[in-house]
């Protein structure tokens, strides 16, 4: 156990590193909107809550290379950026036991709410799947944990912005038939 969070915090290290040589313009958080409010959720301690600028769109995630394709250097970006803005919300996390610990072996709920310039350019489930992948990945976790999905689009011309809400779910009437 205590060689995989070795290997995690040194995955997580060479993220925060690679970021920063790839000179990523710094994310920019809406002066007038703060985090979403959520209720029930007022305790930041019981899940990670983020604010990130919008991910790419999916026809500018992945690229053709030699008839392969791959992530695009603007979704490495953004994958590299959550990573980064995930360890930031780690580290000012109070004491007590990581959030990977709170979160193992418990059914996740993943909040997105996408704010777009204007209500026709993007799809709602177009940045889904590369946000939840680049926090998993940054928390060491593996996405099928998610068993909720909750996506909104609304409209913020003034400050795009992707509002994101990880937590754990009681595990009582999870997977009942």
């Amino acid at each position: 156990m205590a060689v995989q969070r070795s290997i995690r915090q040194l995955l997580l290290t060479s993220t925060v590193k690679r970021a920063r040589r790839q000179a990523l313009p710094p994310v920019t958080r809406p002066a007038s909107h703060g985090p979403a409010r959520h209720p029930g959720a007022d305790h930041p301690e019981d899940g990670l809550r983020l604010v990130l600028p919008l991910p790419p769109s999916i026809n500018h995630q992945y690229a053709t290379v030699q008839g392969r394709r791959v992530l695009s250097s603007a979704g490495r970006r953004f994958k590299a950026l959550v990573g980064q803005e995930v360890l930031c919300a780690l580290a000012k996390r109070k004491s007590g036991p990581s959030l990977g610990q709170m979160l193992d072996g418990i059914p996740l709920a993943l909040d997105l709410r996408f704010y777009f310039e204007s209500e026709l350019r993007r799809d709602i489930d177009g940045g889904l799947k590369i946000t939840q992948d680049a926090v998993c990945e940054a928390l060491g976790l593996n996405d099928n944990r998610i068993v909720e999905v909750t996506l909104r689009k609304k409209w913020d011309a003034a400050a795009p912005r992707l509002e994101l809400s990880l937590r754990a779910l009681s595990s009582s009437g999870m997977f009942s038939r």
